[in-house]
Formats: structure tokens, sequence, C-alpha cells
């Protein structure tokens, strides 16, 4: 779907698609931990970075009556569901406004509640989870809060308010602070227009800049491992690529976080480790083969300089592959290793 808007004399076509949704789910499957930042600012907790986080089924079957009067069965499928210690959490992302967004909140938190009901024949305890709806692109008509009341028979009701997130609201600095990382590749989407359109845009190229320097920074203070830092360069490259849509910004925009990448850096590497004959190949291929042989030197807990010398290696280089190699111990997967180290070796 795309919107059209007036810029100007110049019509200009924003796209509504999945790719929001898509980088979020990616997120959530394989970086969970980076939620644990968003439920801490949301609801005022503070879990530990390193908790576990489990994750729940979002889709569930709800019952209607159909137009025949028969029963028909619905699959309603929420964004995230997850649990942390004894609570649970609900996280629905927007790229735009949505008129029922509240009854969708209603059902889901409903569905989840009854999932995990427990009573008997004679009595039922719902339990709502905590809930909110991140607004990466809001506008005027975007509500603060999410309320869903409940009325009773007798009169007496209930409501539930929980505060929406503006992801417009905070600014780069509060992102990096508040430990809001999940948040970094949505971030550029309030430059939209000035990257659809190719005008005013050097702003969003210096904010780029500064994400891409602090990310690394945050991974050698060991805040983000190196496939969270990969891959976050790669998410944020796939919002640029789906908001530029292939204009002449596109490239330099991409370029910050190290190239255009449409799918995930280290999805890239395994698919170009398998085209042989190719120049690139063959470089990372030697590159690939050194990190393996220093991942066996180091499972057997030798030093730098050791591995340096055995190996007829620079220790300096030996060094680096070995820092970011101890972020994927014990499994130590060389190709992770590998896209962690070209992310570094590219800004």
């Amino acid at each position: 779907m795309k919107i059209r808007i007036l810029c100007g004399r110049k019509e200009v076509e924003l796209k509504k698609t999945r790719d929001y949704d898509g980088t979020f789910q990616t997120i959530k499957t394989r970086h969970k931990r980076l939620l644990i930042g968003i439920i801490n600012e949301c609801f005022h907790k503070h879990y530990p970075m390193d908790s576990v986080v489990e994750l729940l089924p979002a889709r569930s079957p709800l019952v209607s009556e159909g137009e025949n009067g028969e029963a028909e069965i619905e699959d309603r499928e929420s964004d995230c569901v997850l649990k942390i210690g004894a609570d649970y959490y609900l996280i629905e992302v927007q790229s735009n406004d949505a008129e029922n967004m509240a009854i969708r909140i209603a059902e889901y938190t409903f569905i989840f509640a009854r999932d995990i009901a427990q009573g008997d024949q004679g009595h039922v305890r719902l339990k709502i989870p905590h809930y909110t709806v991140i607004y990466i692109k809001p506008t005027k008509e975007t509500p603060r809060y999410t309320r869903i009341t409940y009325a009773f028979p007798d009169g007496w009701e209930i409501t539930c308010s929980e505060r929406n997130v503006f992801l417009s609201d905070l600014s780069k600095e509060e992102i990096i602070e508040k430990k809001l990382y999940a948040y970094i590749p949505f971030y550029i989407a309030r430059y939209e227009m000035e990257l659809s359109t190719e005008k005013n845009y050097q702003k969003a190229l210096e904010d780029l800049a500064f994400f891409r320097d602090k990310m690394v920074e945050l991974h050698q203070t060991k805040e983000l491992t190196g496939e969270e830092l990969t891959d976050l360069g790669s998410f944020v490259n796939t919002i640029v690529v789906h908001i530029t849509d292939g204009n002449d910004v596109e490239k330099e925009a991409t370029s910050i976080m190290g190239g255009t990448v449409y799918e995930t850096e280290s999805e890239r590497l395994r698919r170009v480790g398998r085209e042989e004959g190719m120049e690139q190949g063959i470089e990372r291929g030697d590159e690939l083969r050194l990190i393996k042989q220093v991942c066996r030197k180091l499972q057997k807990s030798k030093s730098v300089e050791q591995i340096a010398d055995e190996l007829e290696e620079e220790e300096a280089r030996i060094q680096v592959l070995c820092d970011v190699a101890r972020d994927f111990a014990p499994e130590y997967d060389e190709r992770k290793i590998l896209a962690a180290v070209m992310q570094l070796e590219s800004v």
C-alpha cells in the first residue's frame, strides 16, 4: 500500500508495507534479549539485560458466529507476547495509525488471558498482561494511551490504561542511554520524507553515522554481541532501502552501515560462501580459514601471542579476531565471527 502526499508541487508516495513488521519479528526471534530495554522503559521495570526472556505463542483461535449462525474459528495474532520472571507482556508494533487498535488489543489480551487461565468448573481467574503499542510513525491523531474498559452487568467498570510509545519522541541519545537498542532500525523512519524526496536529508545521514559509531562502542564494551551488532546494521539498511526505494540517496545512506544489505549479514555471508569463483568469495574464504584456525587455538586456551606466532600472522590482526571470536564462545560460529569482523572493518 502507498499513501500519496504533496510535497511542494511534487506528489510523493510513502509506502506502507510489512518491512517494519518483518524487521521487528526478526529482532524478536533472533535477538529477544534486546526487548528487555523496551520492557524496562515502558513498564518501569529494572530487569538486567541478561534476564531470561521466554517468547510465548502469539497466535490463538477466536470463535465467533458466522453469517449462517454456525461457529467460525478465526486466528488472532499479536506481534509479540513474552514472559520475564512471573510477568507477561504484549507488544504491538504499528508503522501507522490503526482505527481499531484498541479493539485488537482488547482481543489479544483477552485471548492470552483465556489461554493461561486457571480455575475450575465454577471459577476462573483471568490474568491480563501488560501491553503497549509502539508507533513508528505517529501522527497528530495517534492516541497517547490505549484504554480498555470492562463494563459488568451490575454497573461496575474497570479500565486498563497503558501509554503508547511514539518513537518520534525519543532522541538518538535516549535510545542509547536507555538501552532501547531494538528501536535503532526504526529511528530513521522519522526522515522518510527527506530520504524519499532526496531533499534536506543530511541530518538523517548524520544520525545514521551516530548509531553506527555507538553500536561499535557498545560492542567493544560488551553491551552488544558481535551478532547483534551485525544484524542491527543490516536491519537499519533494510528500512533505509524500503524508504529510498532505489533513489540516488540509497547508496550513500546504506554505505554508512556497511553497504546495501537486503538480508541479514549472517544470511548473506552463507549465500556468498556458496558462490565459488568470485574474487570476493575467495578473499572471504581465506579470512574464514584464518578465523577457523584462531577459534581452534582459542578452544585450547592459547594466548594471542602464541596464536600469532604459530600462524605467522601479525599480533594486532590476531588480537582483533580473538576479541570478536570471544563474543561467540563457546560455539565459535566462524561465519558469524566473519560477519562481525567485516562490520567492524567497514566503519
